[in-house]
């Protein structure tokens, strides 16, 4: 004999119930799987466990991308339907997506950021780490194709810096030869004075205007000397030193 068919109504039993929901779930998961497989079919599944755990499955294409295309249907099927749709009818509308749409951004961003990653399975974690490298990725070859814009502007701005260095050696060194001239004057000019200093005109000779040799006597310039033996001439360009006079 077969099995009897099981009527469908709620397992009072709790921990039956936990049990049916852990088995039917698996089974659930599988059978979506294969119909994805098989039929190559957009599948996304979400279970909620009376203890709000979530549980969903989706296929290659991600969950967000499924429930995007389901909202963007059924809102336009929706608009078919209603012929004269109010405006509140269609705010109606439009905010269950936009909720949506928010919550599953914001589920992205904990993804994205390493955190609620217990609810993922390893189908999803995959996913995700497959999206994180095409990220990477993309942010590498920005990256390289702004380095490479910029190596042309960095090397203006370094030929630049080059010009503008020889142009202040150039003056340093024309500061310092300046300076080296001015030291060297200043030099010359103390070894001159020094050199004045102790090579000073000796004193004028003593004029003979009126002296005595002897016992004679000498009156002005070219003048005659008489003594007590002869006579001594004296020419106007002779000049006695003052040591070799004697007086009396």
């Amino acid at each position: 004999m077969g099995r009897g068919r099981v009527q469908l109504k709620r397992i009072e039993n709790k921990i039956s119930r936990q049990v049916t929901f852990s088995k039917r779930r698996s089974g659930l998961l599988k059978k979506a799987h294969e119909i994805s497989v098989l039929c190559d079919a957009e599948v996304a599944l979400i279970v909620f466990s009376t203890k709000g755990k979530l549980f969903e499955y989706s296929t290659e294409s991600s969950m967000e991308r499924i429930l995007e295309r389901y909202q963007r249907y059924s809102y336009a099927e929706r608009q078919l339907d209603s012929t004269d749709p109010a405006p509140q009818g269609s705010w109606s509308l439009e905010y269950p997506k936009l909720v949506n749409r928010i919550e599953a951004l914001q589920r992205n961003m904990r993804h994205f950021t390493g955190e609620d990653l217990d609810i993922l399975s390893m189908r999803e974690l995959q996913n995700l780490e497959q999206q994180l490298d095409t990220a990477l990725k993309r942010i590498r070859t920005r990256k390289n194709q702004l380095i490479q814009e910029s190596i042309p502007e960095l090397q203006k701005k370094e030929r630049a810096l080059q010009e503008q260095n020889k142009l202040l050696a150039k003056k340093l060194k024309e500061n310092e030869k300046t300076l080296t001239e001015h030291t060297h004057w200043q030099q010359q000019n103390q070894v001159a004075h020094n050199s004045s200093n102790f090579m000073q005109p000796p004193p004028p000779p003593i004029p003979l205007t009126s002296l005595t040799i002897g016992t004679g006597s000498f009156q002005g310039r070219g003048a005659i000397t008489q003594g007590t033996g002869a006579q001594t001439r004296l020419t106007t360009a002779t000049l006695i030193p003052p040591w070799m006079l004697q007086r009396e």
